[in-house]
């Protein structure tokens, strides 16, 4: 244990969602109250509404829907059910640590891979954290530069909604720095953990930028595990150019107004691979890459690393139901009527004609 401190959350926090609804409650009371009012007024004239409801209360009635407001808050709050961790300890958790980098550039979204080259990875990405038990997973986007988009995680439900906002604008520098994405996993990855380290490249390869053969040997001396990902076909295909509405306009054109055509570079990325003792693949419409790599990853052996994780979390529910059930009794119990001896104590009785 590290300390004694104090976690909360929700076993069904969506629940959480219906206390917008009491101030809709709060509207409705305040209604009723004008009605009541208007509908008095044409019943009698006001001295004769004051002799008729002289035992009256108005602040008793605000009274009971305070409470009624305040105890529809607190069965909300219990069925949401409230769970408090009060410890904090070390836990340990056996699997590697992968990160993944992608491709961000505008070749990516060549439509040799259906729908396109950079949803199709995405997608992949999204089975593969389904996926994961146990292992750390982190996700690095690249094209002129690199960029960690999350670091490494056991919170798959987090890299899922990381993941879903990747685009060709996460990294506005153009161009495919391979060597690059290489260098920020090399700085990301945990090197006081010492779990196997893999890194996945899914790229359409087209490097312009440093040698990516370098940094995949420099990361191999330190044990990481390279596999590369190929999208596209190596014959080229055009860029299509989408406006906003969706529909396409042209295809990504040079200075001399040539359609440009983006190539798979198979080789470089066989020789990345072979060089971090991993494997090449070539995306297809019809497999799934990351599953493959997956299996192999699963045959590594894997080892221990520790996370620090709140325990001990304990149901509160019967707390917050219990204090609303007090509140309700509260309120049938309070009476609409005034208290004598509460109205004789009022100071202002005279000056507040017919309120308590």
């Amino acid at each position: 244990m590290v300390g004694e401190i104090a976690m909360i959350r929700f076993a069904h926090p969506g629940t959480l969602w219906y206390l917008l609804l009491l101030p809709a409650m709060i509207l409705f009371f305040w209604y009723v109250y004008q009605q009541r009012r208007k509908s008095s007024s044409s019943f009698a004239s006001h001295p004769m509404l004051e002799r008729l409801a002289a035992d009256a209360s108005v602040r008793k009635w605000f009274l009971k829907g305070t409470l009624v407001v305040l105890a529809a808050g607190l069965i909300i709050v219990g069925l949401a059910n409230p769970l408090v961790g009060t410890r904090l300890e070390d836990v340990k958790q056996e699997g590697v640590d992968l990160f993944i980098a992608l491709d961000v550039s505008l070749s990516m979204k060549a439509e040799d891979v259906k729908p396109n080259r950079l949803e199709k990875a995405k997608y992949e990405i999204g089975n593969l954290v389904r996926r994961l038990s146990g292992d750390r997973i982190g996700l690095i986007v690249f094209s002129g530069q690199s960029y960690v988009q999350f670091p490494l995680t056991t919170d798959y439900s987090a890299a899922n909604l990381f993941l879903d906002v990747v685009d060709v604008e996460s990294v506005p520098d153009p161009g495919t720095a391979i060597g690059s994405a290489i260098n920020m996993a090399l700085k990301s990855f945990d090197w006081e953990a010492q779990t196997q380290k893999v890194l996945v490249i899914i790229t359409d390869g087209e490097n312009n930028e440093g040698d990516a053969t370098a940094l995949a040997e420099e990361a191999a001396k330190k044990g990481v595990l390279i596999y590369t990902i190929g999208m596209g076909s190596p014959t080229g295909v055009p860029i299509p150019i989408y406006d906003a509405n969706g529909r396409q306009t042209d295809f990504k054109r040079d200075r001399s107004g040539n359609i440009v055509l983006t190539k798979l570079d198979q080789a470089t990325l066989e020789k990345i691979a072979a060089t971090g003792n991993g494997k090449y693949y070539q995306a297809t419409n019809a497999q799934d890459e990351l599953d493959a790599i997956y299996k192999d990853i699963n045959a590594l052996q894997k080892r221990e690393f520790g996370t620090k994780q709140f325990t001990d979390f304990e149901d509160q529910f019967q707390y917050f139901l219990g204090a609303a059930f007090l509140l309700l009794l509260c309120e049938v119990i309070i009476s609409d009527r005034k208290t004598a001896w509460l109205s004789k104590l009022n100071p202002f009785k005279r000056i507040e004609t017919g309120k308590d």
